[in-house]
């Protein structure tokens, strides 16, 4: 198992009827998470809605997973920005809190080119002594990090890991642990001898990709089985499938903030059609 775990939960942020963090909901998801599957959690990163959180709700959410269940998870805290200073802000705080790493993005929008980005990433490397997990979404960011580069930074202090999240650069790269960014490349890292994954299904399907772990010679099968979970998912952007699935089963996880909303009468269905037939609305819902 990698030193930050094997399967990391993106988490998701629940909100209240205000739009206010729902913290009582959080640490009950948390707890969930870890009896299904999950090593640890990533906080307050894109599944979490961090685009909208204020950075006191960003780093309350971090200490509060610390605090709570940082006895028996990981807690990696989402500290990415495309602006250099906020990403070390963050980095330090969540440092200071005691997340045992942080998950740090490529700078999106104004898209820095490689000096850019080495020069980014060397800075936020001096702003902890904790591991750090590169992550690399060009769909989200517009900016793509080759594995050359990736193996450039991984000469830097704490770098330690990246999510993938561009199937096209799904690859062990010397000096990083490798994470699989999409549910769907899951089963192809653990396949290639990677880390794991950072993921959103294991909020609802945490058990079977538990056993995708524990049980290789099933993991074909297993992925198999999951994948029109995948597509339901992210058939719109996440996490608004997610919450809807969590609250469907009983999470209450709440709504969103804008400018995402909540799911449509289509996409509802969808997510309520997929939970059936897996035969998850059959059982009891969480109290």
């Amino acid at each position: 198992m990698a030193a930050l775990g094997t399967i990391l939960t993106a988490m998701a942020t629940p909100f209240d009827a205000q739009g206010r963090v729902d913290e009582e909901a959080a640490v009950r998801l948390m707890g969930h998470l870890l009896d299904h599957g999950s090593d640890g959690l990533v906080i307050a990163a894109t599944t979490g809605e961090a685009p909208t959180l204020t950075d006191d709700e960003h780093l309350a959410l971090i200490d509060l997973a610390v605090q709570e269940v940082g006895d028996r998870a990981t807690i990696v805290g989402g500290a990415g920005s495309n602006d250099t200073r906020h990403a070390v802000h963050l980095t330090e705080r969540a440092t200071e809190l005691g997340a045992d790493g942080v998950l740090s993005v490529t700078p999106y929008y104004n898209r820095p080119n490689r000096r850019g980005i080495v020069a980014h990433f060397a800075e936020v490397s001096r702003a902890t002594d904790r591991p750090i997990v590169l992550y690399n979404i060009p769909t989200r960011t517009g900016t793509d990090m080759p594995n050359d580069l990736l193996a450039e930074l991984a000469q830097l202090d704490n770098v330690c890991a990246v999510k993938q999240s561009n199937p096209d650069n799904l690859a062990l790269v010397d000096g990083l642990d490798l994470y699989a960014g999409n549910d769907d490349l899951f089963c192809d890292v653990l396949e290639l001898g990677g880390a794991g994954g950072i993921l959103v299904s294991s909020h609802v399907f945490g058990d079977e990709m538990r056993r995708m772990v524990d049980e290789p010679e099933h993991r074909r099968e297993i992925d198999a089985g999951l994948h029109d979970a995948y597509e339901t998912m992210f058939m719109t952007a996440s996490p608004i499938p997610l919450k809807a699935a969590l609250n469907m089963l009983g999470h209450d996880v709440g709504g969103l903030r804008l400018p995402l909303v909540e799911a449509d009468e289509a996409e509802a269905g969808a997510v309520r059609a997929m939970l059936e037939r897996y035969g998850l609305l059959s059982l009891p819902a969480v109290t």
